[in-house]
């Protein structure tokens, strides 16, 4: 099994390439969107901006593979990527899910640094065996605002905003799994099971 991360210049590669290489996982990096078709699922890393992540990303072929069904784990700025606009510039994303992204308000420190809880709002892959209440690590300035069926856990600051999306091959995470101790580690692993599947 490999997985395929993207590398637009900006996103945390080595650890989320580590926290997959613990888990048995091996994977690539590509800038082009080459090997995507044989990759057995796509990663869309955390950290950088919007509009520069939608200038890197071959985002027409990118959506193709996704909306074909090949499964794609979207952190931080990945997930954010799965809408179809952010307040943080002015690109077209991938309108994968209904949303927007937006700036946290002004009423709190941004960015968001450090640790947060889950609040685990419904059942699905990516969350099973993480409770809610779990400690997990954010770097964010923006988050998704969207009340789709695919939320799956919320956190709190200064706004109630989702944490977790789920909805058939997309998956996704607002704060870094590959920073957040037992909890990411259990929201990986569960990735990688539903890949496996």
């Amino acid at each position: 099994m490999r997985f395929l991360i993207f590398n637009y210049g900006a996103g945390n590669l080595f650890s989320i390439r580590s926290a997959l290489k613990k888990e048995g996982v091996a994977s690539s990096v590509t800038k082009t969107g080459e090997g995507m078709k044989k990759a057995d699922a796509l990663v869309l890393p955390g950290v950088g901006s919007f509009d520069q992540a939608c200038s890197k990303l071959p985002m027409s072929d990118l959506k193709d593979q996704i909306e074909g069904g090949k499964p794609v784990l979207g952190v931080c700025l990945g997930l954010q990527l799965f809408f179809a606009s952010s307040e943080e510039g002015s690109r077209e994303g991938l309108s994968l899910l209904d949303g927007v992204v937006r700036r946290f308000p002004p009423k709190v420190k941004v960015p968001q640094i450090g640790w947060n809880t889950l609040d685990v709002t419904r059942s699905s892959r990516l969350v099973e065996g993480v409770p809610t209440n779990s400690w997990v690590y954010y770097v964010n300035s923006y988050y998704p605002q969207t009340e789709g069926r695919w939320v799956a856990a919320k956190s709190t600051y200064g706004v109630r905003y989702p944490a977790m999306v789920e909805d058939r091959n997309i998956f996704g995470t607002q704060f870094h799994p590959e920073k957040s101790g037992s909890a990411g580690r259990k929201v990986l692993q569960n990735f990688i099971g539903a890949v496996k599947k």
